[in-house]
C-alpha cells in the first residue's frame, strides 16, 4: 500500500549503546512495530537511526521509547520534513 510521502517526517535518532549489527537489528526491528512506521535505517557506527514515519500516526517521542526500551538509550532526535523531488524521488 502506497502512502504520501510529503506527509512523512524524517527523524534521525542518536542512539548511544550500539556495538554491532546484532544491534542495528534489534532497534530496527523495535521502531518497525510502530504503525505508521515505513523505513528504518540504523548505523552503528554513527550511532544513529534514520526513520520515515507518519507524524500522525505515531510521535518521535515513541520512537525513542522504543529504542530505550529495546535496551539502547536514545539521546536525541533531529526532526526534517521528507517529501518528493520532481521525479518522484525522496528529498529531504
Amino acid at each position: 500500500m502506497s502512502h504520501d510521502v510529503g506527509k512523512d517526517q524524517l527523524a534521525l535518532i542518536r542512539i548511544v549503546g550500539m556495538h554491532s549489527a546484532k544491534c542495528e537489528r534489534a532497534i530496527q526491528k523495535a521502531l518497525l512495530s510502530h504503525e505508521g512506521v515505513h523505513e528504518v535505517e540504523v548505523d552503528f557506527a554513527s550511532g544513529q537511526a534514520s526513520v520515515l514515519y507518519d507524524k500522525g500516526a505515531v510521535t518521535h517521542e515513541e520512537l525513542m521509547e522504543s529504542v530505550n526500551q529495546a535496551g539502547y538509550r536514545a539521546t536525541g532526535v533531529t526532526q526534517l520534513q521528507a517529501g518528493t523531488d520532481s521525479h518522484g524521488g525522496m528529498r529531504i
